[in-house]
């Protein structure tokens, strides 16, 4: 079950990227992000209550869905979202993928969780891989105020998710359902992001073109209602540390998806980066170890 929704949210959240590039251009982009979470909550919650399955909440669920809604469901997409207007995509996917290993600090500081030497081994595995995958474009990027500040926004971006990570766990400790807790927090979130927009005072603008319909309604349905329950159903079930291995994963099927639909060329950087990842994978998921074999000579 936990291989089913891991690979569930790494298929999903690796498409995403595609439809958020769709959403660009007419739309501000908190307004598109408030479109996209009171859709997903909206469905989310009326499902819930047609299926009988919604949670009533007391005063502290509440306070938790409201800060889930802010780190994970707001201040999380709009840190990303301008991080790479300063930065390239790549770049902002390596910072993003150091999520597992904001996780197992997160874990250790909030909830005393041990942190696997296994877990950090494969996070430090997986962010060398995406390095090597994004080398190219790393390697053009000229330092400048504008890649600090993109970097910036990124750094903030992921500490925001891994805090929503640790919201949700305590969420699921106090017998919050992850479908329950996801539909009050996206309402939560969304609420802000109005309240943001108003006071900001941007344009309601809407785009009824195919794509960004197409776009919204796929980032509604799949990015976030069924992507997020997932996601956060492996964090309450794995740990927030193994479970945010999907960071690492999902931009390697971005990348394969680019390379049907923008003509992405991949390079031995690349070959040797999605390996990496690979490995990163076994240690996750798998009793493998590269020192098991050195480890049973040394007991024997």
């Amino acid at each position: 079950m936990n291989l089913l929704l891991y690979f569930l949210t790494v298929l999903i959240w690796g498409t995403t990227w595609i439809a958020i590039k769709l959403q660009l251009g007419v739309v501000a982009i908190p307004v598109s992000i408030f479109y996209r979470f009171a859709l997903a909550g909206l469905l989310l919650f009326a499902v819930l209550l047609l299926t009988r399955k919604l949670q009533k909440l007391d005063r502290r669920g509440h306070w938790l869905c409201v800060g889930q809604g802010l780190c994970l469901f707001c201040l999380n997409f709009l840190c990303f979202y301008s991080a790479t207007q300063w930065i390239p995509s790549g770049l902002v996917s390596v910072v993003f993928s150091a999520a597992t290993l904001w996780n197992a600090v997160n874990a250790r500081l909030w909830f005393g969780t041990r942190i696997s030497p296994r877990v950090m081994a494969a996070g430090a595995l997986g962010f060398s891989g995406l390095v090597l995958l994004f080398w190219p474009e790393l390697a053009s990027q000229q330092p400048s105020h504008e890649t600090l500040l993109g970097l910036g926004f990124a750094l903030l971006g992921t500490f925001c998710f891994s805090t929503g990570n640790m919201l949700s766990s305590l969420q699921q400790r106090a017998g919050i359902r992850p479908l329950t807790g996801n539909a009050y927090s996206m309402l939560y979130g969304a609420a802000i992001l109005l309240a943001g927009c108003v006071a900001a005072g941007l344009p309601f603008d809407f785009d009824p073109s195919p794509p960004y319909v197409g776009a919204l309604l796929y980032l509604a349905v799949f990015g976030s209602v069924i992507g997020f329950t997932a996601y956060l159903t492996l964090v309450g079930r794995m740990g927030p540390a193994r479970a945010a291995y999907c960071t690492v994963l999902f931009p390697v099927v971005a990348l394969s998806v680019s390379t049907v639909a923008e003509g992405y060329r991949w390079t031995p950087f690349a070959l040797a980066g999605l390996a990496l990842v690979m490995l990163g994978n076994l240690l996750v998921f798998t009793k493998w170890s590269p020192f098991s074999r050195r480890a049973a000579v040394g007991r024997a």
